[in-house]
């Protein structure tokens, strides 16, 4: 296939360029190489796609979703089979800082993709959600079919107005599309704004970190390796209509349109401590920690329902900490050529 990658550059879709480049696909990579963090590290990320066999089938360009016109000449450049839509102006907590990212990359810059979709017979449009649209429900563990309708940040209504323009693309021009729900992604070449990163920094240097919540809450941790084989899975098997779906019981995780929203997620949940503990463990030293309380935006728990990623694709992320802790230590020592002591 050909596919377009947005947020090539980024974490995930870096990842997921690799996987398809090395299954034999044509790459487009798209990515504005913003500076929310290291630049250097996205540059990077750039440079080891370069290193592949089947690199010469990886084209990158420099390129913002909310840029209408550049995206519509992607498109009619590029006749693309399908679409993995993964930049997006990410973390829960920038939207109290700069809103205007969010509107800006995640609803403008997707509209225009679903646009270059939409005109450009793309066959399948798979785009990243996130488990933040559960929002302030409490229903454990969360599945496609709860409501999502109270969402406690503005990245999470980001997510959810995705979802739901998506469903009205399929709806009214056939488009089939798959948004994935994210459950709090890490391993190798993460994101330094995340707590794994933040906390391995902290701990190498020998400062100390801030754990909030008091370090009670439990988060679904889904190593990187997972989220892209549910990635290139869901691309494989487009979204179909559901037959039985009915407007008098609506199904809120299918459609009578060509349209899917699945969770990845582990099913594992494991409490913030035993997740430093680990880190720990792998670093060798011990780190001092700050209990603070919960941080507006964020949730209690989280907990992936994977069901309906089993029946589908027959997928279920099934990679523990243990090991997914210890590969992301191995990177990141090898990566900055630091000692850990």
């Amino acid at each position: 296939m050909k596919v377009l990658v947005t947020g090539a550059a980024g974490f995930i879709g870096f990842h997921t360029s690799c996987y398809l480049l090395n299954r034999g696909d044509t790459v487009v990579g798209i990515d504005n190489l913003n500076d929310y963090y290291d630049v250097t590290l996205k540059e990077a990320r750039l440079a080891e796609i370069q290193k592949l066999p089947n690199a010469g089938s990886f084209t990158f360009l420099k390129l913002d979703l909310a840029d209408r016109s550049g995206i519509e000449t992607l498109f009619s450049e590029h006749r693309f089979d399908g679409v993995v839509n993964l930049a997006a102006q990410a973390g829960v907590r920038y939207g109290s800082i700069n809103p205007h990212a969010y509107i800006d990359s995640n609803i403008v810059g997707f509209i225009n993709i679903l646009e270059g979709c939409r005109h450009n017979d793309v066959k399948h449009l798979v785009y990243a959600s996130s488990s933040s649209v559960y929002g302030a429900n409490e229903t454990l563990p969360f599945s496609v079919h709860d409501n999502i309708d109270h969402p406690l940040s503005l990245y999470a209504a980001s997510k959810k107005s995705n979802e739901l323009m998506a469903h009205s693309y399929s709806n009214l021009f056939g488009l089939p599309t798959t948004g994935l729900r994210f459950f709090t992604v890490y391993g190798p070449w993460g994101r330094p704004d995340m707590a794994l990163f933040l906390f391995t920094d902290a701990i190498r240097t020998g400062k100390s970190i801030d754990v909030f919540n008091y370090g009670k809450h439990k988060r679904d941790f889904t190593y990187i390796d997972d989220i892209v084989e549910g990635v290139i899975r869901t691309l494989d098997h487009t979204a179909e209509s559901n037959d039985a779906w009915s407007g008098k019981t609506p199904d809120p995780g299918t459609s009578m349109a060509p349209w899917r929203v699945y969770n990845i997620g582990n099913s594992s949940p494991v409490e913030l401590m035993d997740y430093i503990g680990t880190l720990e463990k792998h670093l060798g030293k011990t780190v001092e920690k700050n209990l603070k309380p919960l941080q507006p935006g964020d949730v209690p728990d989280t907990y992936a329902d994977v069901q309906a990623l089993i029946d589908d694709v027959g997928f279920k992320p099934n990679t523990t900490i243990e090991t997914g802790i210890k590969n992301f230590v191995d990177w990141y020592v090898s990566y900055y050529n630091l000692p850990i002591s």
